[in-house]
């Protein structure tokens, strides 16, 4: 097998020992920083695992969603070990390693209790462990057939409430687990370099948790790094390259949409700037119909000369009425928003803060929204990052494009 070698000092290479040769535990745990090698050390151990160690019975493997996890963690597991020691067959989900079969589930919601409910697993490793609802958790720690049951988990800190912290981490003795915390420096890989570049990315929250590796709480304003100074843009608009509409949809609440566009020109040339907004509340005179707002996007996409054609339409995934009208009314490119909250404020707030994101000041909804947006602090007590929802309608559309542009993977 061509697996990249690890330095025999480095952190992931002793999880990879530990993982493999104690056979009493039963939760090994890696989180921390971004980029800090902790899914590159975990993947070589579940390989290795899997070839030379697990017993007999079923394994399985677990992700944010069963497409993250290929993304993930499939891809670069075929990637050391080679294709044809790691069969994917996305039809019955399912990864075939090593000769071994693996059940691949999705388990960022509650309904994936049920995929794990009547099956029994000898090990199972879990990437974005943080994302799982807690009887998720709870429900996979059931799950043992084997005496020697070993759960290998991947993570980034979150909430200091959250229940791997509380009721894990904290309590390792009384769990039978092992502990791991990352930090940047960690990954023998990276340059200096990038590194910089890295701590340069985040600021505040995002910073605290992703490049420090800390538990902290999320408080106060959302968006603390927006500055209407440093990121309100004024006068004549450039011309696009590329243009991304988010649209959050309401029928008592307020529908917004926000056209996000990549600058071809000027001093912003390759830069993303929020351009244009919608902005209709029902409560102020009557409800529209899915017709009358479809025709509200018509007239949005209106330009001089012609008019916008945006590269995709993400709209609200809970809107299925207004979606089939619009297709019916021939625009194209219309998609279900990636609705995931927490990863679409931090893509938001890393393109803020890394100065790839701007508002033009025609955009007053949206920019009135972002001062008053905050994080919830009852969610907080209960482990949960979740902003307060009020007043929020601009900025929700701004995550659905900025998702669609922005999103991407940390480790």
């Amino acid at each position: 097998m061509a697996w990249k070698p690890l330095p025999v000092d480095c952190k992931a290479a002793e999880v990879w020992d530990e993982y493999i040769y104690d056979q009493d535990s039963t939760y090994f745990l890696t989180e921390g920083a971004v980029r800090s090698s902790k899914t590159f050390g975990t993947i070589l151990a579940w390989a290795d695992d899997i070839k030379n160690t697990a017993p007999p019975g079923p394994v399985a493997m677990l992700g944010k969603t069963r497409e993250t996890l290929i993304q993930n963690v499939i891809y670069p597991l075929q990637d050391l070990v080679g294709q044809n020691n790691a069969v994917l067959n996305r039809g019955i989900g399912a990864l075939t390693l090593f000769n071994r079969p693996i059940f691949l589930f999705g388990a960022d919601n509650i309904r994936a209790v049920t995929k794990l409910q009547g099956k029994g697993f000898v090990r199972a490793y879990c990437d974005e462990a943080e994302t799982y609802p807690y009887e998720v958790w709870q429900m996979l720690g059931t799950r043992t057939d084997a005496e020697y049951f070993k759960v290998l988990a991947t993570f980034n800190p979150g909430p200091p409430n959250h229940y791997l912290k509380k009721e894990y981490i904290d309590r390792l003795e009384d769990v039978n687990g092992r502990h791991w915390h990352f930090e940047l420096d960690d990954n023998p890989f990276l340059s200096e370099k990038v590194k910089d570049r890295l701590k340069r990315q985040y600021t505040g929250l995002w910073y605290k948790r992703y490049i420090l590796g800390l538990w902290v709480m999320a408080e106060g304003a959302v968006y603390d790094m927006f500055d209407e100074s440093n990121h309100i843009v004024h006068g004549k608009l450039p011309e696009f390259s590329e243009v991304h509409i988010g649209v959050d949809y309401g029928t008592s609440n307020p529908t917004a949409f926000i056209a996000i566009g990549r600058s071809k020109e000027g001093p912003l040339l390759g830069k993303w700037i929020a351009f244009k907004e919608f902005y209709y509340s029902g409560k102020e005179s009557r409800q529209k119909t899915d017709g009358e707002l479809s025709m509200d996007m018509a007239s949005f996409l209106k330009r001089e000369g012609g008019r916008w054609f945006p590269s995709s339409i993400q709209v609200d995934p809970s809107a299925a009425s207004f979606k089939v009208q619009l297709r019916r009314d021939g625009q194209s490119g219309v998609r279900d928003a990636n609705n995931d909250v927490v990863d679409g404020i931090r893509d938001v707030s890393t393109a803020l803060t890394a100065g790839q994101l701007f508002i033009h000041e025609s955009c007053t909804h949206l920019i009135e929204e972002f001062p008053g947006y905050c994080w919830d602090p009852t969610a907080q007590e209960q482990g949960l990052d979740r902003p307060i929802k009020a007043n929020d309608h601009c900025l929700d559309a701004l995550r659905y494009a900025a998702r669609k542009v922005f999103g991407k993977r940390l480790t």
